[in-house]
């Protein structure tokens, strides 16, 4: 009960409150272990948070036009980083650690395989995380259009470079600096975050009747609950057909904007 009333004290969302309880479980669980204490007396298997699987507030969806206002705002490389985002559905962290070498343009596909957190190199967020996704032609023509213009063009070199360092952006500088301040001057912010491309990716994979299935292979979920229980593996072809559906929306339907460099 103490570490119960300690939680709720916290000033965190139910969700961040009900990680630190999973986080503490697992300590006493190697504690067991360790034979540190008594097997089967793990304190924190009693410990509950009260809607610990709730949000705060619903996540945010763009509209087809709403991200078409947006895009003229953005500067490169974070104009070309956040079609990414639309277009793939990946987590910022994937985007930064994107190297040239996880394309294979001839194929049409990327491996999706590392992240970046705080400017720390590491694993995707989890193992079903690591895998293979459909490029569509049309975006495969925006990034050679990056490459040429990119500071660092070689296959171990970083999609998204800082030309003074050579190192991966930090995307929660992008996100403050740039990402908000441009859905301010299109008139559809502030409230606007990286994981807000991923939240509207999923509402546009179903807005083109995606198989539950192939929605939650694209998102390269872990738990087929996140996106619905649905039986059975998607066929490529039809995880690559609700994908370029995707990238028609954002790419065909979205007003090509004359593009200016980074400071």
């Amino acid at each position: 009960m103490a570490v119960e009333e300690w939680l709720r004290r916290l000033p965190l969302a139910p969700k961040s409150r009900a990680n630190i309880r999973s986080l503490m479980y697992s300590i006493f669980k190697c504690a067991e272990r360790w034979e540190l204490i008594e097997m089967g007396k793990n304190p924190i298997a009693l410990v509950r948070v009260k809607e610990g699987s709730k949000r705060l507030k619903t996540p945010r969806v763009l509209t087809v036009s709403e991200y078409c206002a947006l895009l003229p705002h953005l500067k490169e490389p974070y104009r070309t980083m956040v079609i990414v985002a639309q277009c793939l559905g990946l987590r910022v962290s994937e985007i930064v650690a994107l190297q040239w070498g996880d394309f294979d343009f001839q194929n049409l596909r990327l491996l999706v395989q590392r992240s970046i957190v705080h400017g720390r190199i590491g694993a995707v967020k989890a193992e079903y995380s690591r895998d293979i996704v459909p490029l569509d032609p049309q975006l495969v023509s925006v990034l050679h259009d990056w490459r040429r213009r990119a500071p660092f063009k070689g296959e171990a070199d970083w999609l998204f470079a800082n030309p003074r360092t050579r190192k991966p952006y930090h995307q929660e500088q992008i996100q403050k600096k740039h990402l908000k301040n441009a859905a301010i001057a299109a008139k559809i912010g502030p409230d606007i975050g990286w994981h807000t491309f991923r939240h509207t990716y999923r509402s546009w994979l179903d807005a083109t009747g995606a198989p539950l299935k192939v929605q939650q292979e694209l998102m390269r979920h872990a738990s087929i609950t996140t996106t619905m229980n649905v039986y059975g593996k998607a066929m490529p072809s039809i995880k690559r057909e609700a994908n370029s559906k995707v990238v028609s929306m954002v790419l065909t339907k979205a007003k090509r904007e004359p593009i200016s460099a980074a400071p």
